[in-house]
């Protein structure tokens, strides 16, 4: 698979790594969903060139500083008092990567999107240890605060087989720009009580419960691509934290036979999750959000929209989901729910 994921890199030059996630992007796009042209999709053109800017390179021919991404945390000082930078060449790098929480501060940053990529295939029933597997599942674990990544391909290659996590991420103040995330059954594992992760241009990609956690994450002019007819999100959010996974001007996408797919169900019963000025596919169900066969957690969950738009924004939507108006929208702004009194705007790429 290795072989296939490199040929296939090179050849497109982007955004198509290996027939395992095939429909990607290509074949991606019907006439609902804004077409070949999405300007979600990441941008490979990349401004890494320059590796005197960095502390460390990554490179597997061995040309770099090391040849594995986790070599590289492995080596960087424990709780650094200036950023850590590393710089990691195009190529696949099929490893198990955890920034440690005594690596904080640590930039990644790939070549290309598309040509950099961090690949695994851990699974549920591989790992099999129990009924918390999943989240020993992740190709990319991120527990050190303050952690950036962008250019960055980060891909669970196991396939429709449960649950497989590509991002485990419960670390607070992350960024990451202009990155894809690849999977099927839980792709994003966005974690942490009280942490704030911000995600700007991404593309993700899943089946069931793709985007998942008790986080408060924004993911903004974001491309959210379902694999299959199920949910979107899973959202856990503490009962007290007032946001959880906020959407703002991102496109929902979906294969060409893919038609019955909600917006989310709620992984626990304080579950927080809105979409503003998202424009939906024809897949997105008119009711919207499901409760996840529990009554119970209609009287808790916040599911909003505010000005959704597109063929998926239309119907009656579920009866305790809210329609915001213009000014309760407001208070979904990026600033209002990641900012934070003293911190500034830490998801500026550079602080």
């Amino acid at each position: 698979m290795i072989a296939l994921l490199t040929a296939l890199a090179v050849a497109v030059g982007c955004l198509a790594v290996a027939a395992g996630v095939a429909g990607t992007l290509g074949g991606a796009d019907d006439d609902d969903t804004g077409g070949s042209d999405d300007a979600n999709d990441t941008d490979d053109t990349g401004d890494s060139d320059d590796s005197d800017e960095y502390d460390y390179v990554v490179a597997k021919d061995g040309s770099g500083d090391y040849e594995t991404i986790q070599a590289a945390i492995d080596g960087a000082k424990s709780f650094p008092p200036d950023r850590i930078r590393i710089l990691v060449r195009a190529g696949v790098y099929d490893e198990k990567v955890e920034v440690h929480a005594w690596n904080p501060d640590v930039t990644l940053v790939g070549e290309r999107a598309g040509e950099t990529v961090i690949t695994h295939d851990d699974h549920f029933e591989k790992i099999d240890r129990g009924r918390n597997s999943t989240f020993f599942t992740h190709t990319l674990k991120v527990r050190g605060n303050d952690f950036r990544a962008r250019n960055l391909t980060v891909e669970n290659s196991a396939g429709p087989v449960g649950q497989a996590v590509a991002l485990h991420v419960d670390a607070d103040r992350a960024v990451f720009e202009n990155c894809r995330f690849l999977g099927h059954q839980d792709t994003v594992y966005a974690a942490g009580e009280g942490a704030r992760q911000y995600f700007s241009e991404c593309y993700v990609e899943g089946t069931t419960d793709f985007v998942f956690g008790g986080a408060t994450a924004v993911f903004e002019n974001c491309r959210v691509h379902s694999k299959a007819d199920s949910y979107v999100t899973a959202a856990s959010t503490p009962e007290s934290e007032p946001f959880g996974f906020v959407f703002l001007d991102c496109e929902l996408t979906a294969d060409p036979d893919v038609s019955e797919v909600y917006l989310g169900r709620p992984w626990r019963n304080h579950a927080r999750t809105a979409f503003l000025r998202t424009r939906m596919g024809s897949h997105v169900l008119p009711a919207g959000w499901h409760n996840w066969s529990r009554p119970e957690a209609e009287v808790t969950v916040e599911y909003a929209e505010y000005d959704s738009r597109g063929p998926g924004s239309e119907g009656e939507r579920a009866p305790w989901a809210a329609a915001l108006t213009e000014v309760e929208a407001e208070r979904y702004s990026k600033a209002n729910v990641l900012g934070s009194e003293g911190d500034g705007e830490w998801w500026d790429w550079e602080v």
